[in-house]
C-alpha cells in the first residue's frame, strides 16, 4: 500500500532547465531576468501595481511591516488563528497584535471583532485568507477606509484564489503570498510582496534592496547608488525564481487538478456532514476556491486524535493547526486579546487537514475518505 505524506512537493519538469539557463545567464543573484518574468505574471494575474518577489512570505510580511511605518504603541489587528509570521513582522517592529475571533464559515477574520478592537493606537488590519478563501474584504476595507488604516492581506495561502471576482491580494494597501513547497506553486522557500498603494511602489524597491536606491541607480536617475532608508536583503536568487517560473507557468493547470482532488474528498465526504459526523468546508458564493486544502472539522479533539492515528495506520498522514497565537507563550508576552475568541479555539481543537498534492490519484482520495467513514462509525 502506497504511503500518502501529508505533502509533497510538485515539479512540472522545467525547473532544471531554468535553474541551468540561470546559471548559464551568468546572473545568480535576485532581480535578474527569472525574477523579472515572475513578477509581471503576478502583476498581471493579481492586478497588483507591483510584485516584489521575496525570500519568503515572512520576509514580504515584515516588508509591508516597516512600509506602514509601524512601531512602539502601535496596534495591529489580527486573527489569533494564523500562522506565526503575521504577528511576528509587526512584533519586530515592536508594535502589539491585537488577537480578534474568526467567523465560522469561512475561519476568517471576524469584521464585528475588528470594529470591538479598534483603538486610537490602531494603524493596520490584517485579514488571512484561510485556505485560499477570502475574508470579507467589502467589510475590512470599508473599516479601513473610514479610520485611515493600512490593510495588509495575508494571502499566503491565496494565490489563484479570487473575491468578488478580483483576485485576493489585491485589496489591501499590500499583500503578502507564500511559494514555500507547501503551497500551490513553490520555489521551496519564497514569497511575494503585492504593492497596490502605487505610492509605496518606490519605497518598497528601496526596503527590498537593503536599504539603498540601487534600483534607481541602475535605471540612471542617481549617479551613485547609497543608503536612504531601512532595509534588508529580502530578494531569492535567480535560481530560486528560475524554479518559480516553472511552476508559474503551469499554475492554471496546478490549480486545475487540485481542485479535482478538492472536489472528490468534498463529494465523498457529504454523507458524513449530513449525518452531522463532520463539516466541510465551506465556499461563500462571493469566493473561489484555489483548493490549497481540504481540511474538516470532528465533533472533539478526541475523535480528531483517534482518526490521526487510524489514518497513520492506514498509510495517509493528516495533520491540525494552529495553536491560537493567543494561547502562546509568545502571543502572551507581546499581544493582547478582545473577545473571548470562542470560534478560534473551538476550531483549533477540531480541524484535520488531509492530504492534497497533485500528483495523488483518484484512488488516494478514495482510500482516505474510506479510512474517515469507517473511524466515524
Amino acid at each position: 500500500m502506497r504511503k500518502l505524506p501529508f505533502n509533497r512537493p510538485h515539479t512540472t519538469g522545467r525547473e532544471l532547465e531554468y535553474i541551468a539557463q540561470a546559471v548559464e545567464g551568468g546572473h545568480l543573484s535576485g532581480n535578474g531576468p527569472f525574477t523579472e518574468r515572475c513578477c509581471r505574471w503576478l502583476e498581471a494575474r493579481t492586478g497588483t501595481k507591483r510584485a516584489f518577489l521575496t525570500h519568503s512570505c515572512t520576509a514580504a510580511l515584515e516588508m509591508a511591516a516597516l512600509l506602514t511605518d509601524v512601531g512602539p504603541g502601535d496596534e495591529v489587528i489580527m486573527p489569533s488563528f494564523t500562522f506565526v509570521s503575521t504577528a511576528n513582522a509587526f512584533v519586530l517592529r515592536r508594535a502589539t497584535p491585537i488577537f480578534v475571533d474568526i467567523v465560522p464559515d469561512t475561519l476568517t477574520l471576524d469584521p464585528e471583532g475588528v470594529e470591538a478592537a479598534l483603538t486610537r493606537k490602531t494603524k493596520v488590519i490584517v485579514p488571512v485568507h484561510y485556505a485560499g478563501v477570502g475574508a470579507d474584504m467589502d467589510a475590512l476595507v470599508q473599516i479601513a477606509s473610514e479610520r485611515g488604516l493600512f490593510v495588509v492581506e495575508d494571502a499566503a495561502q491565496a494565490l489563484m484564489s479570487e473575491y468578488r471576482g478580483r483576485a485576493l491580494g489585491a485589496f489591501g494597501s499590500l499583500a503578502a503570498t507564500s511559494f514555500h513547497e507547501t503551497k500551490n506553486v513553490i520555489s521551496g522557500e519564497g514569497g511575494a510582496l503585492f504593492v497596490n498603494d502605487p505610492s509605496l511602489v518606490e519605497r518598497a524597491e528601496v526596503i527590498q534592496e537593503k536599504g539603498t536606491n540601487r534600483q534607481r541607480f541602475f535605471r540612471g536617475q542617481v549617479d551613485k547608488y547609497t543608503w536612504v532608508d531601512l532595509g534588508s536583503s529580502y530578494s531569492p536568487s535567480e535560481i530560486n525564481a528560475a524554479f518559480l517560473w516553472a511552476q508559474l507557468e503551469r499554475a492554471a493547470e496546478i490549480t486545475a487538478r487540485r481542485l479535482e482532488l478538492w472536489r472528490r474528498y468534498h463529494v465523498g465526504l457529504e454523507e458524513l456532514e449530513q449525518r452531522e459526523q463532520l463539516r466541510r468546508p465551506i465556499i461563500p458564493p462571493e469566493s473561489t476556491n484555489n483548493a490549497h486544502m481540504y481540511y474538516i472539522l470532528l465533533r472533539s479533539i478526541e475523535e480528531r486524535s483517534r482518526l490521526i492515528a487510524r489514518l497513520d495506520r492506514a498509510g495517509a498522514m493528516a495533520v491540525f493547526h494552529y495553536v491560537p497565537l493567543h494561547s502562546s507563550d509568545a502571543g502572551k508576552r507581546w499581544g493582547r486579546v478582545v473577545g473571548d475568541l470562542e470560534v478560534t479555539e473551538d476550531v483549533s481543537d477540531r480541524l484535520l487537514r488531509l492530504p492534497l498534492w497533485p500528483d495523488l490519484l483518484d484512488e488516494d482520495i478514495d482510500r482516505i475518505v474510506a479510512v474517515i467513514a469507517d473511524g466515524l462509525r
